[in-house]
């Protein structure tokens, strides 16, 4: 008795510490509300995605011809639309950055941004495209709340526009940080509209990450379907068993 309840009670606590842990790292997170399974926000969210982000960053487990597929693109909408480094549709999406440049330029080189959703969670990478603001000790000119110190510009920054920080009343004993972030000047979208924007970026990336997602998730209705039918069936063979049983 007393082995099994000193087993229950490590059970309890080793849920409550990773709950602890998960609320601690997602703490300050904005709510990304990402589905892979809405068609138009992935297709936008390629569009920013290659217009943006494909100068610098790559998706190397993801080719031209998977994307064309998943998003019901033919192959001539996606070399057109996608592969401006001229890679064939067979071609993982690779960019043409030298490395050792981008190391130079920024500090730091772009990383692979495949398994981005899968490692920090769509949440993080919605309010990370957020929380840039303007930093002149930055080489880049900017800096960002959830990454501080990034080494990457805010390259949506003609859309959104740009931010300030205002920092919090250091207290003794503390370190200074970032209170909020108010506008310093208006992008070309409302803020409402950049939100759509970055929802969008953030659910290709979602994708990318597990572009299987987007097929598991539509058969996840049928297999539920069928489970519930299948259910119900065996209840009834049960109870067709069990009637002249007293």
């Amino acid at each position: 008795m007393l082995k099994h309840t000193m087993i229950k009670g490590l059970v309890l606590a080793a849920a409550l510490f990773a709950g602890t842990a998960s609320a601690e790292e997602g703490a300050g997170l904005q709510m990304a509300q990402t589905r892979v399974s809405n068609l138009a926000s992935v297709q936008s969210g390629a569009k920013l995605f290659f217009n943006y982000c494909s100068g610098c960053h790559s998706l190397k487990y993801l080719s031209y011809s998977q994307l064309g597929e998943d998003l019901h693109l033919s192959k001539d909408e996606v070399l057109k639309s996608f592969a401006f480094t001229g890679a064939k549709i067979g071609d993982q999406v690779l960019t043409n950055m030298p490395g050792d440049n981008a190391k130079t330029w920024f500090g730091n080189t772009p990383p692979d941004l495949s398994l981005e959703a899968r490692s920090k969670g769509p949440d993080w990478i919605y309010t990370y495209l957020k929380s840039f603001y303007l930093d002149p000790s930055r080489p880049t000119g900017w800096n960002n709340t959830v990454f501080p110190s990034v080494s990457m510009p805010n390259v949506l920054w003609e859309l959104q526009g740009s931010q300030r920080a205002v920092m919090a009343p250091v207290k003794p004993g503390e370190d200074a940080h970032v209170e909020r972030l108010e506008a310093a000047s208006p992008g070309k979208l409302s803020p409402a509209a950049f939100d759509e924007t970055a929802r969008d970026l953030t659910a290709f990336l979602d994708y990318a990450g597990e572009p299987a997602k987007v097929k598991r998730e539509a058969m996840g209705v049928w297999v539920v379907l069928f489970l519930g039918i299948f259910t119900f069936l065996a209840y009834l063979l049960k109870l067709e068993y069990w009637k002249d049983v007293h």
